[in-house]
């Protein structure tokens, strides 16, 4: 696991890493369209639920065998509570108060803390210089795209601005705790599904005591569409690939991610909604790359060598 997860990602990792932040960054285009017809809890029951249904169903053709166990199911409800539950009910409660454009960027503090809680909480994720600075340009690069409006509007209401802060932390220590699935042998696919099958089970009774579905209007054709998108490409396939990055990559490198999300939730709106992009979305972008270039060290250890190798070319300059 050490040489895992303190190597710099595979090119292959930051395509899964670019497709996860695509399959997340479309579920702001989903939830959108679903919000219009059911409220917020039938919608994360929902997509949890035929998220776990359709993963229970590939699960056997995909020759994996289902988790069996005491200790790995408990597991899977420690993980449905910090990945799912804790942070959906906190973000959707502090949007309540709190502009959208703000939670987003409260919420991308997740790299930040997983930084610092990987550093004291894991033996072979220690924060360095690079990490913590990437994490910060980025954290500035999702500012910077979002706009000054949106931090304009910090320090209002505290309470849903801790809350939104609350699900980014509980994120993070969802990245560190889902870890151990890889130490049981439980394949990414076993755990992806083991995930929101707990996470229904624990939703659903609050979603029925609370939203009381049944009498809801029968939703809309275009509603059930955005349901099953949002369950089927950013939940079910989103998962896969988050725990497949998780044990391949760690808690620091898979939660880079959101960063990246504004980009494809603007990049996306542009390309299918015909949104107009400004130049501090051009800007954000590139203060998110350069964060994600000091985070992944690469660059920078190729110059450092070069120093070393060829000192009198860099005499005078400090790297």
């Amino acid at each position: 696991m050490s040489s895992a997860v303190n190597r710099p990602m595979s090119v292959v990792e930051w395509a899964m890493l670019l497709s996860l932040s695509v399959l997340w960054g479309g579920s702001f285009f989903f939830t959108g369209v679903a919000l219009s017809a059911l409220p917020p809890l039938t919608l994360v029951v929902l997509r949890v639920g035929i998220a776990a249904l359709i993963l229970n169903f590939i699960l056997p053709f995909a020759g994996v065998r289902r988790p069996r166990g005491r200790a790995v199911w408990l597991a899977f409800l420690g993980m449905g509570l910090l990945n799912n539950v804790v942070p959906f009910c906190l973000i959707v409660w502090g949007q309540t108060h709190i502009a959208s454009g703000l939670a987003a960027i409260l919420n991308s503090t997740t790299p930040l803390f997983t930084v610092v809680a990987a550093h004291w909480l894991t033996s072979d994720e220690r924060m360095t210089g690079n990490r913590l600075i990437g994490a910060l340009i980025g954290l500035g690069g999702v500012a910077v795209m979002i706009g000054a409006g949106a931090m304009a509007e910090a320090g209002g209401d505290l309470l849903a601005q801790l809350a939104v802060l609350g699900a980014a932390l509980s994120y993070a220590l969802a990245g560190i705790f889902g870890r151990r699935f890889g130490r049981m042998g439980a394949a990414p696919l076993a755990t992806a599904t083991g995930q929101v099958t707990a996470s229904t089970l624990l939703l659903l009774p609050a979603a029925l005591v609370i939203d009381q579905p049944w009498t809801l209007a029968w939703p809309s054709r275009p509603v059930w569409g955005a349901v099953f998108g949002i369950a089927t490409l950013s939940t079910a396939l989103a998962y896969l690939l988050y725990f497949r990055l998780l044990a391949s990559a760690g808690a620091t490198n898979l939660l880079l991610v959101t960063f990246l999300i504004p980009v494809s939730a603007i990049l996306l709106g542009a390309l299918m909604l015909d949104e107009h992009l400004e130049p501090r979305h051009f800007l954000g972008m590139t203060l998110i790359g350069c964060g994600l270039v000091a985070i992944d060290g690469r660059l920078l250890d190729s110059v450092r060598a070069r120093r070393r190798e060829s000192p009198e070319i860099y005499r005078g300059r400090d790297i």
